[in-house]
């Protein structure tokens, strides 16, 4: 599938859950989180025929996110079911890691062909300050158990203020070269503002590059991270969601003043 601007669109992020087992300051930034409503939140067979009609379509890179796809009840069975879809060719998931250790080998076996970690500190002090309470010997574990079952590229997402050179982001890098990781630097985002940046060693945060659409945990196609145009699968299907975020997706990001990274699955 090709958008109005000829960027070739072959990329569909879907967010499972808005739920996390920690609470970074840079994502849920109030004491009090308002999780939607398990009711609204999509069946993993309502997901499940998106990738259907998306790889129809063309779309062949599929990634899982969330909040943290991980706490998501029986998320491995979601995992077979998306790689036993025809054309799917690239199934991927993003997570902090806390439970990866648990996950990693059902995952691999279920089809999921790699992960991204979220890892924005290699001090044990500073990362249980920034995610309130998390462990970073968990997160480890499970780097080391994607390691071991294969889910490999595995690159490292690491959330700076400016740039790469500094303290947190340096001791990351390295620690990722030591350990066969890709690390990535990904300034940090404010949605409200329309505050964001190419992606150090990737490519996200590039309009003129942008290959994707995204899959809310409550059935919204969304054509930018940052716009508030978004589609509801629920009420007009899915293929007319598809369709008319393909031709709405902006040449490039401005503001999303509806959603919040833990629902959208940034």
């Amino acid at each position: 599938m090709f958008d109005r601007f000829n960027r070739k669109i072959n990329y569909l992020r879907i967010s499972v859950t808005d739920r996390c087992n920690l609470k970074c300051l840079y994502c849920i930034t109030g004491d009090e989180i308002k999780y939607l409503p398990k009711e609204k939140i999509l069946t993993f067979e309502q997901i499940c025929d998106v990738v259907k009609v998306a790889a129809a379509y063309g779309i062949s890179k599929f990634r899982i996110t969330g909040g943290e796809p991980l706490v998501r009840h029986d998320i491995v069975k979601l995992v077979k079911m998306i790689s036993d879809v025809k054309n799917v060719k690239d199934l991927s998931l993003t997570t902090n890691a806390v439970l990866l250790e648990k996950y990693a080998k059902p995952l691999a076996e279920a089809g999921l062909h790699r992960v991204n970690i979220s890892l924005d500190t290699v001090d044990p002090e500073k990362f249980r300050h920034v995610t309130r309470g998390g462990d970073l010997k968990q997160v480890f574990a499970g780097i080391e158990a994607a390691k071991k079952y294969g889910l490999k590229p595995i690159k490292v997402n690491c959330v700076v203020k400016q740039n790469s050179d500094e303290p947190d982001a340096v001791a990351v890098k390295e620690y990722c070269l030591k350990n066969g990781l890709q690390p990535r630097f990904i300034k940090q985002m404010d949605l409200e503002e329309g505050v964001f940046g190419t992606v150090e060693g990737g490519s996200g945060g590039n309009c003129e590059k942008c290959n994707r659409l995204r899959l809310t945990c409550d059935g919204k196609i969304k054509p930018c991270l940052f716009s508030d145009i978004e589609f509801d699968i629920k009420t007009i299907g899915i293929e007319k969601a598809l369709e008319f975020a393909l031709k709405s997706k902006p040449e490039q990001g401005g503001r999303n003043l509806k959603n919040i990274f833990s629902n959208i699955g940034g």
